[in-house]
């Protein structure tokens, strides 16, 4: 049997940044690489797969966007569709890869690999990291069983759900985590061993839709914090948002007059979910806050983006909630 056909996909980041010198970890500019170089820098690759590409944007991920989200999707399922095809490898920069990651696992209907990557190091300094991440991301979308998990990020030879990664540290290289609920598997000896599946609806079970429209709704993210004025909701809302998530104390609380602030506006029809800013633990219903939908275990940036797909496609805040705990 052939070895299989891996599509590569570049969005820039830091693994196509480039420093000014080997010891610049920190100091460096983004996006410069074409994907390419970035093969080139690891021969062995070509003994894992038969490799295409495209540079579909080159960008530090601090400006990657929403729209670039949904053309990116959109192309993703594209070249998925082509039985000629395996899986995909995306490459992009560390600092939204988690939730570029998230929004492909719930819009791209499919059972072949999806497999993210990135690097903390740019591709100048010494111990760069981008190569090992990208031949070990190859490497697991090779094996058609990892379509089966889900989109999956790849990094520092760990593989984590889209649903459950997150970034943990701000340089270190095995920033990557996916906090209680443990790593889907690890690359290892030139391939990947994978040891649990996520229960969450993802990829070919997803209920949400790639959206036809270039944009999402507008939904504001609220950090909770001593000292917050509760009249900054009222400007979100006159805004025209929609609904937003509340990034609460603890088990997802707030100051009370924040929730008196937010139950008028309940009334007026603006949803709110409460989730953590805190590192850890599930965000479940409480009583006192009864009017406001919970983001169980999801980040506030994870439930965003599922709230955003949620609106897009009509859904009422009981069919928000089923959502927001079965993906």
């Amino acid at each position: 049997m052939g070895m299989k056909h891996i599509h590569i996909i570049a969005c820039g980041g830091t693994i196509a940044g480039i420093g000014e010198r080997a010891e610049s970890l920190t100091q460096y500019q983004a996006g410069k690489l074409a994907w390419q170089e970035m093969v080139q820098a690891v021969p062995a690759i070509r003994k894992t797969a038969v490799l295409t590409g495209e540079q579909f944007c080159n960008l530090d991920s601090a400006d990657m966007t929403e729209a670039l989200w949904i053309k990116l999707a959109g192309r993703i399922r594209t070249v998925l569709q082509k039985d000629s095809c395996d899986g995909v490898v995306v490459t992009h920069g560390t600092d939204t890869l988690e939730e570029t990651a998230y929004f492909l696992n719930l819009t791209v209907h499919t059972d072949k690999p999806i497999i993210l990557t990135g690097a903390m190091r740019p591709a100048t300094a010494l111990s760069a990291d981008g190569p090992l991440n990208i031949l070990a991301a190859v490497q697991t979308a090779a094996v058609p069983e990892a379509g089966k998990y889900g989109v999956l990020v790849v990094m520092n030879n760990r593989i984590c759900a889209a649903r459950f990664v997150e970034k943990t540290d701000t340089a270190q290289v095995d920033s990557f985590q996916c906090r209680q609920q443990g790593y889907v598997g690890v690359v290892q000896e030139n391939r990947p061993y994978f040891y649990q599946r996520p229960l969450r609806l993802h990829t070919y079970e997803s209920q949400l839709i790639l959206p036809i429209t270039d944009e999402l709704p507008y939904v504001p993210i609220v950090y909770c914090h001593v000292g917050m004025d509760p009249n900054l909701f009222s400007v979100l809302a006159a805004a025209g948002a929609p609904a937003m998530v509340l990034v609460g104390l603890g088990h997802g609380r707030m100051p009370q007059g924040v929730y008196t602030k937010i139950e008028a506006l309940q009334k007026q029809g603006v949803l709110f979910v409460r989730t953590s800013r805190v590192s850890g633990g599930t965000v479940t219903f409480l009583q006192e806050y009864a009017g406001c939908l919970w983001g169980d275990s999801l980040t506030p940036q994870k439930a965003k983006i599922l709230l955003q797909l949620a609106l897009l496609q009509g859904a009422d805040s009981t069919r928000i909630q089923h959502l927001l705990q079965t993906h």
